[in-house]
């Protein structure tokens, strides 16, 4: 695992980074909200664990 050079952890970069953004419209804010949940799902596709199964797919059915 790599380290944060700067000692300051990255999700927390992230989320004021995103707080930052001064969203005009409800278009871009669903824009906004739309680029988070894409994060959220790769980093989801990319955890999986050994037997190939995705946190997404952890549900009941």
């Amino acid at each position: 695992m790599t380290q944060n050079k700067s000692g300051a952890d990255k999700n927390l970069q992230n989320v004021v980074k995103d707080l930052d953004k001064t969203i005009v419209n409800s278009h871009q804010a669903q824009q906004l909200q739309q680029q988070t949940n894409d994060r959220r799902h790769q980093d989801a596709l990319n955890h999986q664990d050994e037997s190939g199964t995705s946190m997404l797919l952890d549900k009941e059915n």
